[in-house]
């Protein structure tokens, strides 16, 4: 009697073998002239249903032939890449085998999404070799170490943070703040990547897009000085700082978002009216300027993992939080809410808006208040950026940015009567 189940469980785990035997195949014969033959299209295509009879003959708990099968296949692997040429694939050809095997498995036992998934992420994982291995030789050992360390420090150190309030006003969770380092430092991280993946290749209006993500201080620091370095490109490093700046604002709303989606929300409008300059002012350059584009060197930014950068932000985010928390329970909120954002904003835009996130999260600011506060605190931050563009970069782009930049301040204090 035939079952249809199976024939198409046959039928769905040989199409995935063949898709991760075409990639594996054709990585082969990009990469090397005389390879051995490890497997293409029809040794995948085998191996899927393999693995879907071996499930299907191995009823109970314990698949005994379908472990039988997983041995075979990995020993056939290790035999034919040890006798193969020096240097060629090994391990990455012998656990997408395996793979293979255990997709026709899960096919038959009904997982068809998980097989789907995992054949998808083997596939791009075989055909992105060279440009991962690429990818990876661009990184520095700063670059890396910092990163270990990071994670190594938030793998060991978070889950063991107490989550509760210490000290005066019960104003410092450890757990909380070292989350929102992860938090921020992630996303920063984000750009961070995509910079070091485009490198010097990259325009400096997609650098600038990046950088903004990683950071937009740094950013407009570094094209603000290459400006003066570069006089003749002042026009672009000018689009390239505004770009940043603007970029900076849905970063926070996305960030504000993971913790708070409902003020996050609120600032939507808000915000769209301080992006509205930065957003003008790169349509009336991309329409008329006629300035080259392309940008030899990136600029040097620094890995946002990095420890010494993490543990500045935690402690700024704990005394913002601290401060809040006190103006709390002192009713000062109202009155002191605003200058202290005002000044947080001068040094960093996160810190005020993760803690105005989480105390409105919290109910312990009214949304409409934390919605304000973070306003003010990007009015202080485009200021303290137009400053630095004055003070740093060539009359071309002093002009320009802090014309820019003071606008977007005008229509932040001007959206307030939004909120």
């Amino acid at each position: 009697m035939t079952n249809p189940n199976l024939l198409v469980s046959i039928v769905v785990s040989a199409c995935l073998g063949a898709l991760i035997g075409l990639i594996r195949q054709w990585s082969d014969q990009t990469e090397y002239e005389q390879a051995t033959d490890l497997g293409g299209v029809r040794t995948y295509t085998f191996w899927a249903m393999l693995g879907c009879i071996g499930a299907v003959l191995s009823p109970g708990p314990v698949p005994v032939l379908l472990m039988v099968i997983l041995a075979l296949v990995g020993v056939f692997q290790i035999v034919v890449a040890r006798n193969g040429p020096i240097g060629h694939p090994g391990s990455t050809t012998f656990a997408a085998a395996l793979l293979t095997v255990l997709v026709g498995a899960l096919v038959w036992w009904q997982y068809r999404q998980a097989a789907v998934v995992v054949a998808a992420v083997t596939m791009v994982l075989l055909g992105m070799k060279q440009t991962i291995h690429a990818w990876t030789r661009a990184f520095k050992i700063e670059d890396i170490r910092a990163t270990l360390q990071f994670v190594a420090i938030t793998g060991a150190i978070l889950p063991l943070v107490p989550d509760r309030e210490f000290g005066p006003y019960g104003g410092f969770n450890p757990y909380s703040t070292w989350l929102m380092v992860v938090l921020i430092s992630g996303l920063g991280f984000v750009g961070y990547i995509a910079m070091r993946w485009f490198g010097a290749k990259a325009g400096i209006f997609l650098t600038s897009l990046l950088g903004g993500i990683a950071s937009s201080t740094a950013t407009t620091l570094a094209f603000s000085r290459r400006s003066r370095e570069d006089p003749a490109l002042s026009d672009e490093y000018s689009l390239a700082v505004v770009t940043a700046c603007s970029v900076m604002l849905p970063r926070i709303i996305i960030a504000v978002g993971v913790i708070n989606p409902g003020l996050a929300l609120m600032l939507i409008t808000p915000f769209a009216c301080l992006m509205l300059p930065g957003v003008v002012f790169g349509g009336w350059h991309l329409l008329v300027s006629r300035s080259p584009s392309n940008l030899t060197e990136p600029p040097r930014l620094s890995n946002p993992l990095c420890l010494t950068t993490a543990v500045k932000f935690g402690l700024l985010y704990a005394l913002i939080a601290f401060l809040v928390k006190a103006a709390t329970q002192l009713d000062l909120l109202n009155s002191s809410l605003i200058p202290l954002s005002f000044v947080s904003g001068l040094t960093d835009m996160d810190a005020i808006s993760l803690s105005m996130a989480a105390s409105s999260e919290a109910q312990a600011i009214p949304y409409t208040l934390a919605t304000r506060a973070i306003i003010i605190a990007a009015v202080g931050n485009s200021l303290l950026k137009a400053g630095l563009a004055a003070s740093l970069g060539s009359p071309s782009l002093r002009r320009k940015v802090s014309l820019v930049l003071g606008l977007t301040a005008a229509f932040g204090v001007a959206s307030l009567w939004l909120t």
